[in-house]
């Protein structure tokens, strides 16, 4: 039996390399092969011979592993007993050789005193295993060498998958990227892909590195409950919006006999009666109601992701097809009858449930019938209104607006003019999101108030970007703060206005929905949220309505770039919006594209500059643009 006690002159091993004991007391003197003299304790090293050992094994002896093992097969031994029974011998020498074999696990385990001896079965699964770690380093090492040539064939999926989960915002690390030299980030592993050919310029990552959702929600629709609607399809309704908007959620109506607030008494007519304006919206609430499953998963996605590719709808495809305004003869929609004033003031609210009849439209189309009526007088009231937001400060930021959109990879960006049919579209639904916030404070209904600070004289604008130019738009939009939600009424700067409401757009937005939720409890004499349980939806809305902005801001600037990529003689204007040291920011009106250039002189702001592209770093958002030279 070999004992545990080193003493002078016997073999052990220290770290995994063999020592010789020079002296042995309470501690260990020893000596390694390369004649390092060490102090350690005895707990500190195995005994594997007990010498006299007058130098460390240089060579190992050849022995018959296979059939030492074959013989102690199902039993236990110590090493003295498997170097006889291999080597023929127990020496320093073969118990050395014998402990490489324990060290490398296949048919033995354990200490020098007691060595378990592995069954068939077991040696049978570490020979597979060894062997399908050696093929594995094998197919490890030849991707390695495809890609340092920029190849991969399809086999390579399993080691890009992780670069793609980076990409992704899946994962933080890549050992495909350590290997390669690469910082582990989402840029430089979407760089990598494009290099290799695994993705290629349709793919956009934005969305999905963001966490967001980007398929359509599985949940089904309720159905449309019966319920006393207001009759209103005696009134020629307009859905205006861009051509081939698939979700029409407002139109507008025009009516003339005065109308009082739903449960409120009637009382005399307001002084200076200009009209009423109706906007219809849809009346997703109707179906929609609190914490119901399809009202989980809207606050979870907080709005519709409108991607150049095509939109991820917060809600389920079915809605739009079922609530959708125009899409069928008579659609559902909850009304606001707005009281306008000669003035341009709101004087009172009508809010109802109730059914119209959709006329879709253009804007293009609306735009050639601003001179008849009905359009005619819409106009005139919304004039009426932005005229008296004016009055109150409203700031009007006019900047170029395209559309972008990718059919089967082909990018195509259009310009979208300024037409008064937008105008028209847009104060009417300021006016019902004024009107709504009036309704709010009047009868106590909590309610997400969208407010915006005017800018501070720390923040304002200098005075030469105080202009009507591109520069001095470019410049507010820049000072101007971010709107804040609270659910108590505040100004809105931006707008002008007292109070203000976002309400038009419950298909699209989740924080609309909820005011139509709470509306609709309301006018039911049902429980409404309390303010407590508003700001919860607020706070989990805001967390990624952010989000899915932003990502629909990165994503518009890659298919732009992508745009430039497919167009590699493109040449157009550039306005010169900022200026910076040796550069200035340039403004490309027809591509709704900002970047910096580099330019060999002053050019003053808004002037014009033909520019070209020389470089466009996909995975970095990033453009080099160059001044065309006649």
């Amino acid at each position: 039996m070999l004992e545990s006690t080193p003493r002078q002159d016997s073999l052990v091993v220290y770290k995994g390399r063999p020592a010789r004991v020079r002296r042995a007391a309470k501690t260990l003197e020893i000596e390694l092969q390369d004649g390092e003299s060490l102090t350690v304790r005895p707990k500190d090293v195995l005994l594997l011979h007990p010498g006299p050992l007058d130098s460390l094994p240089a060579h190992l002896p050849r022995g018959e592993v296979a059939i030492a093992w074959e013989l102690l097969a199902g039993s236990t031994t110590d090493l003295p007993e498997l170097a006889e029974l291999a080597f023929g011998s127990y020496s320093p020498a073969t118990a050395w050789a014998a402990w490489q074999w324990v060290t490398d696990g296949l048919y033995f385990r354990g200490t020098p005193q007691e060595l378990v001896v592995r069954s068939e079965e077991e040696v049978a699964r570490e020979q597979a295993a060894r062997q399908a770690r050696a093929e594995e380093e094998q197919a490890w090492t030849a991707f390695l060498s495809r890609l340092r040539s920029n190849r991969v064939v399809s086999e390579d999926s399993r080691y890009l998958r992780e670069v793609e989960d980076l990409a992704l915002g899946r994962r933080d690390r890549s050992r495909v990227l350590r290997e390669v030299g690469q910082a582990e980030t989402p840029e430089k592993a979407h760089g990598l892909l494009l290099r290799l050919g695994w993705w290629d310029q349709a793919v956009d990552p934005y969305p999905q590195r963001l966490g967001l959702a980007t398929m359509p929600v599985a949940i089904e629709m309720p159905e449309l409950l019966p319920e006393e609607r207001l009759d209103l399809t005696h009134l020629p309704a307009f859905a205006i919006d861009d051509e081939g908007n698939q979700e029409p959620d407002d139109a507008l109506s025009l009516d003339g006999p005065l109308r009082f607030p739903l449960r409120c008494a009637p009382g005399p007519r307001a002084p200076g009666f200009h009209g009423r304006l109706w906007v219809h919206v849809a009346d997703v609430a109707a179906v929609v109601w609190p914490d119901s499953a399809v009202d989980v998963e809207a606050r979870a996605r907080g709005a519709t992701l409108y991607l150049p590719e095509g939109p991820v709808r917060m809600l389920p495809e079915s809605a739009v097809r079922s609530l959708g305004l125009g899409l069928v003869e008579r659609s559902p929609a909850l009304s606001f009858g707005l009281d306008v004033g000669s003035d341009g003031h709101i004087l009172g609210v009508e809010i109802v449930p109730s059914w119209v009849r959709v006329t879709r439209l253009s804007y293009e189309e609306a735009e050639t019938q601003l001179g008849e009526e009905p359009f005619r007088s819409l106009w005139a009231l919304a004039q009426l209104h932005q005229a008296r937001r004016r009055e109150q400060g409203a700031v009007a930021i006019e900047l170029p607006e395209v559309k972008i959109q990718v059919i089967d990879g082909t990018v195509s960006i259009r310009p979208l003019p300024p037409l008064r049919s937008r105008d028209l579209v847009t104060e009417g639904m300021v006016m019902a999101g004024a009107a709504l916030a009036q309704f709010g404070r009047e009868h106590d209904i909590p309610l997400p108030y969208t407010t915006q600070e005017a800018p501070t004289t720390d923040t304002r604008p200098s005075s030469n970007v105080l202009g009507q130019d591109l520069a001095g738009m470019f410049g507010l939009r820049r000072h101007f703060r971010p709107s804040q939600y609270s659910s108590n009424p505040g100004p809105h700067a931006g707008l002008g206005l007292e109070a203000y409401v976002q309400a038009t757009s419950p298909l699209r937005r989740y924080l609309d929905l909820v005011v139509h939720q709470q509306l609709r409890a309301h006018l039911r004499g049902a429980g409404m949220l309390g303010t407590a349980e508003l700001l919860e939806r607020v706070g989990a809305t805001m967390a990624v309505a952010g989000t899915v902005r932003h990502a629909e801001r990165l994503a518009r600037r890659h298919w732009t770039l992508v745009y430039l990529m497919q167009h590699p003689g493109w040449e157009g204007e550039g306005v010169v919006v900022e200026e910076r040291a040796r550069r200035v920011t340039v403004l490309i009106p027809e591509l709704d594209l900002d970047a910096q250039v580099a330019l060999r002189k002053d050019i003053p702001l808004n002037d014009r500059v033909l520019l070209g592209w020389t470089e466009v770093n996909l995975p970095e958002l990033d453009v080099h643009l160059r001044v065309v030279t006649s």
